[in-house]
């Protein structure tokens, strides 16, 4: 493999700040807790949906997404790199038509990959949409004063759970138009090397999410917030 090849060193895995510790809440447990209700079971449940969805996102980005876009800036390099040492005397043609072939599969295969996360996406709002409708049933048959007041296993009420989790989609939202930026520069097979590793660590890396994904941000406190959230 050329030096330029070997030079190149993307990033399996995106590069993650420690998570901050939060703070256990030392108010006493809700007496919700004695006795679980459906709200409680449909919070969490919606709640381990959402959290499997930002999974399956960071699956998709760092499995499927890096080994696509790797694969194809290793191609346009080797290409390159066989040009040059090929006499300009003698026809291209063999080397180029099909490295070209592969290359536009690898772009193909990136397109998939936006497609798969814009599904995602569109899950997260749909897991969102049933919050919303979830807090409208309680206030018809538990009252606003349980919905608002009553805390349902520590400190969150129904009410703070629901319009606080729809902040996720932000983040999330600014990452998928980022990748399908990226994409749209590695589809250009004009594109230099330095500009390639360059898109390719900001794929890996996710920056929004780093700071702001669901791991940065609700993991600990859901927790810390539900009960048997993790059995």
């Amino acid at each position: 493999m050329s030096s330029r090849l070997a030079s190149f060193k993307g990033p399996s895995t995106p590069t993650s700040s420690p998570v901050q510790q939060r703070q256990v809440s030392s108010a006493p447990p809700s007496p919700a807790r004695l006795v679980e209700s459906t709200y409680h079971r449909k919070l969490r449940t919606l709640l381990q949906e959402l959290k499997s969805t930002t999974e399956t996102w960071d699956d998709i980005v760092l499995i499927d997404g890096l080994k696509s876009a790797k694969s194809l800036v290793d191609m346009r390099t080797e290409l390159d790199n066989s040009l040059a040492r090929t006499p300009n005397r003698l026809p291209q043609t063999r080397i180029v038509g099909p490295t070209l072939e592969a290359m536009d599969q690898s772009i193909s295969e990136l397109d998939i990959v936006l497609l798969k996360l814009q599904k995602q996406f569109r899950k997260m709002n749909t897991i969102v949409e049933s919050l919303d409708a979830l807090v409208i049933e309680a206030h018809k048959n538990k009252g606003w004063q349980w919905v608002e007041k009553e805390p349902l296993w520590t400190t969150w009420t129904l009410e703070k759970f629901v319009s606080r989790v729809p902040e996720i989609l932000v983040p999330y939202h600014r990452a998928l138009s980022g990748h399908i930026a990226l994409v749209n520069i590695l589809r250009s097979h004009s594109i230099s090397f330095d500009e390639s590793r360059d898109a390719i660590l900001k794929w890996a890396e996710q920056p929004w999410l780093e700071e702001h994904g669901w791991d940065a941000e609700w993991e600990d406190l859901c927790s810390v917030e539900i009960d048997r959230w993790n059995r």
